[in-house]
């Protein structure tokens, strides 16, 4: 049985990885004994499961099948592991995460030391992804900073949503005043943040509360000083004056209170944003990627941390 696990997770990791070569490196083994693993595996079925060319390793159609089978089979042999041993002892091992920058500032780099206190027999490997949707599969968990209307295919709990606002330094606004209509927007220099795609330095304006499936009442082109996709930059360069940039309240709150930044064109928003804990199956959520989602959940609930 330990055998057959082995090659599933082999197995697996050829699919995942569309290689041997990388599926070796991942699994730190040799190409020939992940090739044995293969073949063997094939044979055992009867069945052809990958697709080889010169230049990539595909998964036919009975492939896909399988590997759909033995990622439930290996999460759900993962579970029952991680649940026998959090009867019996503190919680181990790895938990992998995928994250956006800015909630990799915002969630884990705040609360890696308590967590790891309180659990010190987990470790956190976290990769910093900017794409809006990551590939969870190879993940315990992903923490997504997704706009309202988001609709993809993946199991998640929302963490907070925050509508997204205007806000300057009150240096800047010393400088240049603050605009007192969206269409004196055009007139004031921006911080812009593009996503991926985007071609058009402006801004979609709604009123606050509507809802983001309809259309917005304005766009509104502007003068771009910086376009960044880097929310940390774009927070720095706004404090230090650079000019008019769009954060969700959530992130921009602390800021205000302290008066370092000031809410420009109140009543108007650049959109809504939700934080999501996705993860790759709903049938296994190993016990660490449980803990770990507790934890923060329990965190931003307590307050001590709302910048996301």
């Amino acid at each position: 049985m330990l055998d057959r696990l082995q090659t599933m997770k082999v197995f697996l990791a050829v699919a995942d990885d569309g290689s041997f070569t990388a599926a070796a490196r991942h699994l730190g083994m040799t190409v020939p004994h992940v090739t044995r693993h293969i073949a063997a595996l094939e044979t055992q079925l009867g069945t052809r499961l990958l697709q080889r060319t010169t230049r990539r390793t595909s998964l036919t159609a009975a492939g896909e099948r399988y590997a759909e089978s033995v990622r439930d089979i290996l999460q759900a042999v993962e579970s029952a592991f991680m649940e026998a041993q959090s009867n019996t002892s503190a919680l181990k091992g790895v938990l992998r995460i995928v994250a956006a920058p800015a909630l990799t500032d915002a969630l884990i780099s705040p609360l890696a030391a308590a967590f790891r206190a309180q659990y010190p027999g987990i470790s956190l490997d976290v990769y910093v992804d900017p794409q809006p949707v990551p590939e969870l599969t190879r993940y315990d968990l992903g923490l997504l900073q997704v706009a309202e209307g988001f609709d993809a295919d993946i199991v998640a709990r929302t963490l907070s949503t925050s509508e997204s606002i205007l806000c300057a330094a009150p240096a800047y606004i010393a400088r240049h005043g603050a605009p007192q209509t969206v269409q004196e927007l055009a007139q004031h220099v921006c911080v812009l943040r593009r996503p991926a795609g985007q071609h058009h330095d402006s801004f979609n304006l709604w009123h606050s509360g509507q809802r983001m499936t309809e259309p917005p009442v304005h766009i509104i082109e502007v003068q771009a000083a910086v376009t960044i996709n880097q929310t940390a930059s774009i927070l720095q360069m706004v404090l230090d004056g650079a000019g008019i940039a769009t954060f969700t309240l959530d992130s921009a709150r602390p800021f205000l209170e302290q008066g370092v930044l000031q809410h420009v064109l109140p009543g108007w928003i650049t959109g809504r944003y939700s934080v999501l804990a996705a993860m790759p199956s709903r049938k296994h959520l190993p016990i660490r990627a449980k803990a770990f989602l507790d934890f923060v959940f329990d965190a931003h609930k307590a307050g001590l941390i709302d910048r996301c």
